[in-house]
């Protein structure tokens, strides 16, 4: 009897084992097939394009990568040396004065004003052509042609003859004034007082005369050349100083009430990023441009060493907020999408998440936080859109999906 149980146990526990085994199997199978439904793929760029096989992006093309679908967690959990390799930096948002400003583009210009018209006082030959070719300095004084003219040496014979006369009758006022009235015609003729004085001391009359440069400046551009005839009042050339230089932009005209004349604004000039410059407004255009609905503004900045140059590119920025107290971030530390503006905030050590918030006035590199944050908040600086990236490809998802503002 006993013989027989132990036969029957041995019986039983066999078959158990056989039915065991195909369920083993079936268990490990089920998990292998859901462990292998939960691999799922997405593009880097574009969280909406999900698949349940590798591949490339229709979008962009990239290759699609592997996301674990069952992490639903909203943030992001950074290994101090994780945030040293991607630049993670935070800082406390806190209040303070905010200036905000409207950027114009804008251009330097020769400032007219600066200018010199050099013509020929007296018609003649032109002798001796000094200057040759445009784009040269010259210094104030230094001569720029000679000239050949027989009306010159006739009105210079004639102020030899009245100064010869009113010394012979120094009693008769008329001489004198004759001698006066022949110095004149040859001021008027650009000759100087050291020349006059010169022709009165030696007597001898010269049909050459050089005309010297009015200032220091630069030949923009040059009408004649040597040997050549010219009549009286005909250009000889033209200088352009460039120790002040115009500074012009455009503005639509319903941003004319931004700025008015004597406002003082900001220029940088492109290549000179780090010297900007102060400038007043001297000059807003009475009327819009032909063609358009931009209005011109102008002012004038300082040249030192002539190293900015026609033509540059710059830009004016128009003060248009003054706030003492504004919540703001650094450009960099919003970011910006189709769902709207969202910044990172870290919700504990080593611990990121996304917060949608609403922005106000933007200067140059800060932007005002108006809705969203806190006084006291620590806020990602630096890094906010390698962690947007690595929240897309950790999630699957965009950072704001389902959130409003």
């Amino acid at each position: 009897m006993k013989q027989t149980l132990k036969i029957l146990s041995v019986i039983l526990l066999a078959g158990t084992a056989l039915l065991g085994f195909p369920s083993c199997n079936d268990g490990e199978k089920e998990q292998h097939t859901e462990t292998t439904h939960k691999q799922t793929y997405t593009c880097p760029m574009h969280p909406q394009i999900i698949s349940d096989k590798p591949g490339t992006c229709p979008i962009c093309g990239m290759d699609l990568v592997l996301f674990d679908k069952s992490n639903v967690s909203d943030y992001l959990t950074l290994s101090e040396p994780q945030q040293a390799l991607a630049n993670v930096t935070t800082d406390t948002i806190k209040t303070g004065s905010f200036s905000s400003f409207k950027q114009l583009n804008g251009r330097l210009t020769v400032d007219p004003s600066q200018t010199e018209a050099v013509s020929s006082r007296v018609a003649g030959r032109i002798e001796a052509l000094y200057v040759k070719q445009t784009g040269v300095p010259v210094r104030k004084g230094q001569p720029l042609y000679k000239i050949y003219s027989e009306q010159l040496a006739a009105l210079q014979q004639e102020y030899l003859i009245t100064i010869a006369q009113a010394a012979q009758f120094p009693d008769d006022n008329k001489f004198q004034q004759l001698a006066d009235a022949a110095k004149q015609k040859l001021l008027l003729y650009s000759q100087t007082e050291a020349q006059i004085q010169q022709l009165r001391n030696k007597k001898q009359t010269s049909p050459y005369v050089t005309y010297p440069a009015p200032a220091d400046a630069v030949v923009s551009e040059l009408f004649i050349t040597e040997g050549q005839y010219v009549a009286e009042g005909s250009s000889i050339m033209s200088l352009e100083a460039y120790h002040t230089i115009w500074v012009e932009a455009d503005l639509y005209s319903g941003e004319a009430s931004l700025v008015k004349k004597g406002d003082v604004v900001n220029v940088t000039v492109a290549g000179f990023e780090n010297e900007p410059k102060k400038m007043r407004v001297e000059f807003m255009a009475p009327a819009l441009q032909a063609g358009s609905q931009l209005l011109t503004i102008r002012g004038s900045i300082p040249n030192s060493n002539n190293q900015l140059k026609a033509g540059m590119q710059a830009v004016i920025q128009l003060p248009v907020a003054n706030t003492s107290k504004a919540l703001t971030l650094p450009v960099d530390a919003v970011i910006h999408d189709g769902k709207g503006a969202h910044i990172w905030v870290e919700t504990g050590e080593g611990k990121f998440a996304p917060k949608m918030v609403e922005t106000g006035a933007e200067n140059f590199n800060r932007i005002e936080i108006t809705k969203g944050v806190e006084e006291g908040d620590v806020v990602v600086v630096s890094g906010a859109y390698l962690l947007y990236s690595e929240f897309v490809l950790k999630k699957g998802k965009n950072p704001m999906a389902g959130h409003n503002h």
